[in-house]
């Protein structure tokens, strides 16, 4: 995922292969988001931003973190579903049943952390909208719509796993890291109207 073309990363999504899919895409969007919000944040130093030095510094280096980190999960969640195509390839019977439970409860993860990620982006799209520069606060709202489709994509990506899953106590937590979701949602469609209100003016 980390060495590949955008072309051919966008030639693989569209075959017919098991991975990447959503999960993958998804990852993909926070990354993108986080990269917005690296760039902003870099625009946003000098004398004229040395009041929120600090939190502009902060800001860098946590999205310049969770860009490398949304990279990883994709790559993760190529991994995982690959497992879930191979579960469902084994003989039909208890084990099979068993190891595609497993699979899809792996499977669930990545896009989970996805989807925790993708609501810290807002809260740093929240932090930088403020205080960054303004010829490039679009990008802001940029980041947050990036985030925003990370964050309803990787739910998806959770919620379509969650019925294979025959541990309940799996599946509760699972569901549970969702929870915070459809606030992020909102927050980030905030965001963006801002944004727009700003450049309306």
């Amino acid at each position: 995922m980390r060495d590949t073309t955008i072309s051919g990363f966008l030639d693989r999504l569209a075959d017919r292969v098991p991975a990447p899919g959503g999960g993958a895409s998804a990852a993909l969007h926070a990354a993108q988001a986080a990269a917005l919000l690296g760039m902003v944040a870099r625009y946003s130093t000098g004398d004229r931003y040395a009041a929120h030095a600090a939190t502009i510094a902060s800001v860098t280096a946590e999205a310049d973190a969770l860009r490398a980190r949304a990279l990883i999960l994709a790559e993760e969640d190529m991994a995982a579903f690959g497992a879930v195509a191979e579960a469902y390839g084994l003989p039909k019977g208890e084990e099979r049943s068993a190891a595609i439970g497993r699979a899809l409860a792996g499977a669930a993860e990545p896009p989970a952390a996805v989807a925790e990620c993708a609501a810290r982006l807002v809260e740093l799209c929240e932090a930088l909208l403020p205080i960054g520069n303004r010829n490039v606060i679009t990008d802001v709202a940029a980041a947050a719509d990036a985030a925003r489709a990370a964050l309803s994509t990787a739910r998806v990506n959770v919620e379509v796993n969650l019925s294979g899953i025959a541990d309940a106590g799996a599946r509760e937590a699972l569901a549970s890291r969702l929870a915070g979701v459809d606030g992020a949602l909102a927050r980030a469609d905030r965001v963006t109207a801002e944004v727009r209100e700003e450049i309306a003016k």
